[in-house]
């Protein structure tokens, strides 16, 4: 199967490559089970990985950081 490397920004193993051991589908989607070294085996979702989608821009307009804003505030009572 190869190798990934993990892209997710917040994993603990991002910019490391790891060993695919076997590829299975999970609720519709591809996890990768990988050789995690001192982690054990790892499952990665493929969207986590080099191969997956890159991710998009992620930015949001002032509308919708006003509209985030309020229901923040709902959510808090305010």
């Amino acid at each position: 199967m190869g190798f990934v490397v993990v892209t997710h920004p917040f994993h603990p193993l991002t910019g490391q490559r790891l060993e695919v051991l076997f590829a299975k589908r999970r609720a519709g989607a591809t996890v990768f089970v990988c050789a995690g070294g001192a982690y054990g085996s790892i499952t990665l979702p493929e969207s986590w990985t080099d191969r997956g989608e890159p991710p998009g821009t992620g930015r949001l307009s002032a509308e919708g950081l006003a509209a985030l804003g309020a229901v923040t505030r709902a959510l808090q009572g305010r």
